[in-house]
Parts: C-alpha cells; structure tokens; sequence
C-alpha cells in the first residue's frame, strides 16, 4: 500500500499541473520541471502554471480594454460597459476608505483586487489556486509591509513616528516599544496567514469531499463551491484590499 501511495505520488508531481475532479484530486504543491540556474537546483511548480495562466489571462483583458476604451463611445455597450462598470467599482472602494488619497493608489489597489479574485476562484477552472500557496501571499502582505512605513516615513517627522512607537506611554518611557515593533512586524504575517489559510482550508475541504465521497459526490457540491470559491474567495479578496488601505491610510494620517 506505502509504495502503491508513493507510485501514485509521484505520477501526479510529474503530470499533474491542474486540480481535477474524482478521486485523484491533490492538494499538494509538486514539482513539474526541474533546471539548474546559476548552479542552483530550481522547480517549476503547479503554483508558477496557475499564475502564469491566471496573468496570461490577465493580460489578454487589459489589451482588450485598453483597445476597447481607446474607441469609446460616449453611451457605453458590450465589453465597454463590462470594463467602465469594473473600474467604477473598484475607484469607488478606494475612495471610500482612502478619501483625498485615493488617486494613487486606484491603479495599485485595483490590480491587486483582480490578481486575488482570479487566483482565489481559479479552482472552478482546475487550478490549484495560486494564494493557497504561502509563498505567493507572503510577498502581497510585505509589500504592504513596506507601503505602510514608507508612507509613515514620508508624511511624518522621525519625532512623532518615535511619540507613536512609544505610545501610550510618554516618549521619554519607551516601555511598549518592543510590543508596537512587534505589531508592525505582525502586519504582513497576519495579513498573508490569513489569505492563505482561508484559501486553502477551502480547496482541502473540497478535495476531501471528492476523495473520500468518490461518485457520490456528483453535482451536489457545486453549492459548496459557491461558497468556498465564490463567495470565501471574493470576501478574502476584499478583506486584504481593505486591510491594506486602511494601513496606509492610517500611515499617511494629517502628514499630507
């Protein structure tokens, strides 16, 4: 049975780039092109197919709507009215929470929206969804990391960024120091965790469902990934965008 499971493991890292419904579904990251780069022993793995198709796509869309908004018509149809509507909506969540500063970071915020959608709903076309993999959220939640305390350093004074480091406490008491460094540290951690967990508690669920249920799990869980796709998906999506407005929106405070 032990060398049957490895056998089998094995034929799915060499072949399977894609989730498949049935009872060979994995939720394993594996291995499918090995090469050697500047003497180092590098993998193309199932989390680089799913993100270079889900960029592929992507791209495909926005020379579509660049091409698409270059010959506007001033009563929107079709595909125009699709790409107005998205733009809308996303601008109109940034203002909401970044007010006077929402200008700059439309562009930012928009694309990272989209990106964690796409990758969180790729499941329902056989993907093994990109954020299930720590190593694609851990590089979202740093790069918020780093847009909070360049803004911080940019629209405050070194004196009241160390006033805040040292609250509640006075300046000249730097007691809570440690504990609010550690809450800054914790930021992109938390941030990543818990896009990560929540996609990939729902993509071992669903594969358990199909590996142990077998055939009797036919049509029925479609519902179940209304949810843990769809909805969990686009609610993750949304929490990260609004988490990381809200940083940087506290970072940038009254400097400006």
């Amino acid at each position: 049975m032990v060398f049957y499971l490895e056998e089998r493991m094995v034929r799915n890292m060499r072949f399977s780039a894609l989730l498949s419904s049935g009872s060979d579904i994995d939720i394993m990251v594996h291995g499918l092109l090995k090469y050697h780069f500047f003497g180092h022993e590098v993998w193309l793995t199932t989390t680089h197919v799913s993100l270079l198709i889900i960029v592929a796509v992507l791209v495909i869309f926005s020379v579509a709507a660049g091409r698409t908004m270059k010959k506007a018509s001033e009563v929107p149809t079709g595909f125009q009215n699709v790409v107005e509507l998205i733009v809308e909506k996303l601008d109109h969540m940034v203002d909401g929470v970044m007010g006077k500063n929402a200008r700059k970071y439309y562009n930012y915020i928009g694309m990272v929206f989209i990106f964690l959608l796409l990758s969180n709903i790729s499941g329902l076309m056989g993907l093994r969804p990109p954020t299930a993999d720590y190593g694609v959220t851990l590089p979202l939640g740093v790069l918020t990391f780093l847009m909070i305390h360049f803004n911080e350093v940019r629209y405050h004074k070194m004196k009241e960024i160390w006033r805040d480091k040292c609250s509640p406490l006075p300046p000249w008491l730097p007691i809570w120091l440690p504990i609010n460094i550690i809450s800054d540290i914790a930021v992109p951690l938390s941030l990543s965790l818990r896009l990560f967990a929540n996609v990939l508690s729902g993509t071992i669920i669903m594969a358990l469902i199909y590996g142990l249920l077998g055939w009797i799990a036919t049509i029925w869980p479609a519902a179940l990934h209304v949810y843990f796709d769809l909805f969990s998906g686009a609610i993750q999506s949304f929490v990260f965008c609004m988490l990381t407005m809200t940083y940087v929106s506290n970072a940038i405070g009254d400097g400006e």
